[in-house]
């Protein structure tokens, strides 16, 4: 697979996505628990890392806003992220916290069960306002922002100082991403994450994200109240039912694609990357909408999320064929007997 080099950015940038890195284990076994026999292939992950990554392998500059430690799973993740093409210029190293963890077990594939190891904290949530790379935040053609990044200080006042200072230019992505985990409570969660809509002009999210965001489950009235504070795209993930996507001149709900799952991981992410080449390209929301479907199907019809990421020539043969492009690469594994 080619991938776009790593090289330095000069002038703005395609996309530049903030918050949450680690390194990520995945379950081989389907269904088996982390209590059972197991093998873990290793990968780099975390949503707005996956996201640029994806971005990256669709053509586009990108570089990412984060932290990791200083420690050999931070020296790792950095070389994966060259690797996938993706601007290391932005990701810094926190010299005590180490690089956090993440185990998956397919229990089951749809729905794995996932164990953070993010103690006493995750440098991804010590970025300051002296990390930001201003410039690159007012500049950059998409700019991605996890609501998880409003959970925590010193974070959070970093990331609405970037939103902002991007005042609300286009493209400014807010990926409503609850992880309850990261949250004090659901409300905490709801006052942070609610008023940080407005700074947006793209809101994302499933049902549960909606309601946490916008007080809502139900996807035409969470979408309609994203409208209301000025988002001017808004998508709505519904499972099994499709993808409902709004503006204020109309809406539609775009059908998924059947796929038989691996892991349930990392489609979201594939999505969102997806979704940016869309923006980027200036597709229709239904068009962009739909191979953001195309790209989340593949990835989960794999085991991975970054390392599985497809490129623009997997995402048509697939909405050519219908049928998930076998790849096969190099995977890194340990074993949890």
């Amino acid at each position: 697979m080619s991938r776009p080099s790593a090289a330095a950015t000069s002038g703005p940038l395609d996309l530049l996505t903030v918050g949450r890195i680690s390194v990520d284990l995945y379950s081989n076994e389907p269904n088996a628990g982390f209590g059972d026999p197991q093998t873990f292939v290793k990968s780099v992950g975390g949503s707005p890392t996956n996201v640029a990554i994806a971005a990256a392998l669709l053509g586009h500059r990108t570089a990412l806003l984060t932290k990791v430690g200083s420690d050999p799973f931070g020296d790792y993740v950095i070389s994966k992220l060259l690797g996938f093409g993706v601007d290391t210029s932005f990701v810094g190293r926190h010299p005590t916290f180490r690089t956090p963890l993440a185990f998956a077990a397919m229990t089951p594939p749809e729905d794995p069960v996932l164990m953070f190891y993010r103690e006493p904290e995750a440098p991804d949530m010590t970025i300051a306002m002296d990390d930001v790379p201003l410039d690159a935040v007012r500049s950059a053609a998409v700019f991605w922002v996890s609501a998880s990044c409003l959970s925590k200080e010193p974070i959070a006042s970093s990331t609405r100082a970037m939103l902002a200072e991007r005042n609300r230019a286009t493209h400014t992505v807010l990926d409503l991403d609850y992880r309850a985990m990261f949250w004090a409570s659901p409300d905490a969660a709801h006052s942070a994450i609610s008023a940080a809509v407005p700074f947006a002009t793209v809101a994302l999210g499933n049902r549960q994200e909606c309601e946490v965001a916008v007080g809502s489950s139900d996807p035409a009235e969470a979408a309609r109240r994203l409208l209301a504070e000025g988002v001017e795209l808004a998508i709505v993930k519904m499972g099994a039912e499709g993808v409902l996507v709004a503006t204020n001149v109309g809406s539609a709900i775009v059908a998924p694609t059947p796929i038989e799952v691996v892991c349930g991981l990392g489609a979201g992410d594939a999505f969102g990357g997806a979704l940016v080449h869309g923006l980027l390209s200036g597709w229709s929301p239904e068009r962009m909408v739909r191979y953001a479907n195309a790209a989340g199907a593949i990835v989960a019809a794999r085991l991975l999320c970054s390392d599985d990421m497809p490129t623009a020539r997997e995402i048509g043969e697939f909405e050519s064929t219908g049928v998930v492009p076998v790849r096969v690469g190099d995977r890194s594994e340990v074993s949890c007997a």
